[in-house]
């Protein structure tokens, strides 16, 4: 198994995609709006992929947060809100809210794994800060970090019981980011004092199956290198304080924060730390390049992913959709009156 997770082109496997994944045995796939249609077609497709790997418990991936970070949309699926109508709620009834945020993780987990996604990127638990870039905005659970751990929580557990693997991002924090990491790298000026807040929702999860690092340079820790690349963040932050110990992925090398093709900034995420580097684009002669210089998943991260992959068989019956649906609405409601 290749220390990489990749994404596909189009709405179905291309024989040429087919060929390169039975070659490459990547560690998972990744979903974008470009793969998704209609129920039937997405359920297809991840049909595909784990007849492909002749097994059940294949990690397939997809950002579904809700708000403006959601593949699946209406009219074929039902709109998610962003985590700032939780934030909203817990200003008011802090209970109402963490049951708001678990039965909507329910209602996703529940609409995901219909379609056969194993995997959802979220939550996340990067703290706004004031004055920061928009990119997490009202993406986030809050300003205050107990409040992002407890909603955040909530959330990995509504997934996990429709069977769905949860990722905590950005590891150790996206909040204090000035620029668009999918444009440029941001730099963390902040001391430890400050990046103390950011840390803590993850120390407070560290029991999570899977995480993702952010492509944020924290020069408090290194002044070289982007936490994804850097042996210092991964090891020393996210592993040795934080104390994470599950499945990590890096954010994806696709995005301008990191220097280098894509094979080379696969390479360095891989080299620093990471599990699996998270290749999202989709494009063939990327994903060759990234196959060419990833090793092969280390026998750590095989456990790793085993362990988080597991949770997918961890199914109860307690709600339906349309039920956990109703539920989270008319809580969300309290905040609106």
């Amino acid at each position: 198994m290749q220390a990489a997770i990749y994404g596909l082109e189009g709405t179905a496997l291309t024989a040429d995609e087919l060929a390169f994944f039975r070659d490459a045995k990547p560690a998972g796939y990744i979903l974008f709006k470009r793969n998704i249609e209609s129920k039937a077609q997405v359920r297809a497709l991840t049909d595909s992929l784990r007849a492909l790997e002749g097994r059940d418990d294949v990690a397939i991936l997809i950002d579904q947060e809700g708000g403006r970070v959601a593949r699946m949309r209406p009219p074929e699926w039902p709109a998610f809100p962003a985590m700032d109508k939780f934030d909203a709620l817990y200003q008011l009834g802090p209970s109402s809210a963490i049951e708001a945020a678990r039965v909507n993780g329910r209602a996703l987990g529940l609409m995901l794994a219909e379609a056969g996604i194993t995997v959802d990127c979220a939550p996340m638990l990067d703290v706004r800060q004031a004055g920061a870039h928009d990119i997490v905005g009202d993406r986030a659970f809050g300003h205050e970090p107990m409040q992002v751990a407890a909603l955040g929580r909530a959330m990995l557990d509504g997934l996990a019981s429709a069977g769905v693997v949860g990722v905590i991002k950005h590891i150790p924090g996206h909040g204090r980011a000035l620029c668009d990491s999918h444009l440029d790298l941001p730099v963390v000026e902040e001391g430890e004092e400050e990046l103390a807040i950011d840390l803590e929702p993850f120390e407070r999860l560290r029991n999570a199956p899977m995480g993702m690092t952010s492509h944020l340079l924290y020069k408090a820790w290194d002044a070289e290198r982007p936490a994804s690349q850097s042996p210092i963040v991964i090891g020393d932050i996210i592993r040795g304080r934080i104390g994470f110990d599950g499945f990590l992925m890096s954010d994806d090398i696709g995005m301008e924060a990191l220097a280098g093709d894509h094979g080379q900034r696969a390479a360095a995420c891989v080299a620093a730390g990471c599990d699996v580097a998270l290749h999202c684009d989709g494009k063939l002669d990327h994903m060759v390049a990234v196959a060419g210089a990833v090793p092969a998943l280390s026998a750590e991260g095989e456990a790793r992913l085993a362990r988080a992959m597991a949770g997918i068989f961890a199914i109860d019956d307690e709600m339906d959709l349309a039920t956990a649906l109703a539920k989270r609405d008319t809580l969300l409601a309290i905040a609106q009156a």
